[in-house]
């Protein structure tokens, strides 16, 4: 991961100005990126990524396909590769549920989706400090602000895998109120929303794996 901008001081840039200066930013570089990486931008900063290595898109496929069964006979679906954008942030899930027929809630320029849109947002964490620090600290308060009602982490970095299962966020302290936290080979059941039951387990995650030293 590439940190392209970091953020100022209040006094260096009015935040409005800050917002503005990455979107523009952000667009340029997602126009002008090689293939096989994606940008974002996430508390301030574009944060630039690889594609996932093949057990990351395992597991968010896996996910992805699994949840389009569980909701297949309602007015929500699974979606993945989709651009999510909060106030001039930018950020893209592994798996996301949203409505179905959501041509109301994509932005105005088609760049990507609303984030009032987004029930559940779904995140393979990534390896190393950058990735895992972005996924389970950056975007988890960047979702709690936009009021995501359900972040779900599938780590496999965190002791021996755990899937983490955030609920109810408060976005004034960009913070999840609620958390499920289970080690693989245990099942957990989202608890609300759309995909209220879908239970992530073995078949999605894979066993426990051995702990890094």
């Amino acid at each position: 991961m590439t940190a392209l901008a970091h953020e100022p001081t209040e006094a260096a840039m009015p935040h409005s100005d800050l917002d503005e200066a990455l979107w523009r930013a952000w667009q340029a570089a997602a126009e002008t990126l090689p293939e096989g990486f994606h940008a974002e931008i996430i508390e301030g900063s574009i944060e630039v990524s690889p594609t996932g290595r093949y057990s990351h898109g395992q597991a968010a496929n896996r996910l992805r396909r699994a949840l389009d069964k569980f909701l297949e006979t309602g007015e929500f679906a699974a979606y993945q590769d989709i651009n999510v954008i909060h106030e001039r942030k930018v950020w893209i899930t592994d798996v996301l549920v949203a409505p179905e027929d959501a041509e109301e809630q994509v932005t105005e320029d088609g760049i990507g989706l609303k984030s009032s849109a987004v029930e559940i947002a779904v995140e393979v964490v990534s390896p190393g400090y950058d990735g895992t620090s972005r996924d389970r600290v950056r975007k988890r308060r960047s979702y709690a602000r936009a009021g995501i009602p359900v972040y779900i982490l599938i780590d496999d970095y965190d002791g021996e895998g755990k899937v983490t299962v955030l609920t109810s966020p408060d976005p004034r302290r960009a913070e999840y109120a609620g958390v499920i936290r289970v080690p693989y080979g245990q099942e957990v059941a989202i608890p609300e929303g759309p995909a209220k039951g879908f239970v992530i387990g073995e078949a999605i995650t894979g066993p426990a794996r051995e702990a890094a030293p």
